[in-house]
């Protein structure tokens, strides 16, 4: 049997409804000059993005391609703006109008399942440290939805090191109830734990050498569990074994400890232990 993905479109969902979700963006544009409806535009080029454009050019490429089917749902007066038009007009809207909007409409078409695994992470956008010059690059954070197989939003940061403001804020904007938020090392912070908490979700969260005392502790107490004889169970560890190449590779791929108050003991300041 074909596992179902975690997609659901409401059965009144039409395109009219996703029209009005981008609507609401501003129109930067003097009335006179408005050609092409924004939303319209917006939708075109939502679409055009989804099929894998990649460029201005790209969607002017599909809207010409596609105008007829297009104009079953959109309203295209003048037919479909050329790639200097929708340069033009993107180069003039207001980002976060148009953040909340596609945001929305995200929200619309996808629901999260309780235990749905959120992965957020930072990349460099490609060719964008080329384009930007004098060592300058566009950095994102996102949110990816495994089981949607879809970003359910992101954040845009100068810098990698801004990774640690850029996630409390993606956090805020996301419906993560009953979710697991997966994040990598960069992101093992307290304030960001205590929000996924907050949005009443779990966290993995990596822990490397930027946080020393954390991760000196965990493989303390790892260490110490592992002198047990009975630690090592199927239920707590998974490893594999194979043997190619003139050798033997073993990996063990996840060990699990379910009791952390020795982990708390050790990682809590001094001042803050309870007085004997």
């Amino acid at each position: 049997m074909t596992k179902k993905k975690a997609i659901v479109i409401d059965e009144d969902m039409t395109t009219a409804s996703i029209l009005e979700y981008f609507a609401s963006v501003p129109d930067p544009r003097v009335e006179r000059s408005r050609l092409h409806p924004l939303a319209s535009v917006l939708v075109l080029s939502l679409c055009a993005v989804i099929c894998g454009a990649n460029s201005f050019v790209d969607i002017e490429y599909f809207g010409r391609a596609r105008e007829g089917w297009l104009r079953t749902f959109l309203d295209l007066p003048n037919g479909i703006p050329s790639h200097d038009t929708l340069g033009r007009i993107f180069a003039h809207l207001n980002p976060k109008g148009l953040e909340q909007a596609f945001r929305d409409w995200v929200a619309a078409v996808a629901t999260l399942t309780k235990g749905e695994v959120v992965a957020i992470d930072g990349k460099t956008l490609r060719r964008s440290f080329r384009q930007a010059g004098s060592g300058l690059f566009v950095h994102m954070v996102s949110a990816w939805a495994a089981g949607n197989q879809m970003v359910l939003g992101q954040v845009k940061t100068d810098e990698k090191s801004n990774e640690i403001t850029a996630i409390p804020r993606l956090l805020e904007v996301l419906q993560l109830n009953g979710c697991l938020v997966t994040i990598d090392a960069m992101g093992c912070q307290k304030e960001i734990a205590a929000k996924i908490v907050d949005s009443k979700a779990d966290y993995m969260l990596a822990v490397k050498d930027n946080q020393p005392t954390l991760c000196a502790a965990i493989a303390g107490t790892f260490e110490q569990a592992l002198g047990d004889p009975d630690f090592a169970t199927a239920e707590n560890h998974h490893e594999t074994k194979n043997k190619g190449h003139g050798r033997i590779d073993v990996r063990r791929c996840l060990w699990v400890l379910t009791s952390i108050e020795p982990l708390i003991l050790k990682t809590i300041e001094p001042l803050e232990r309870p007085l004997a």
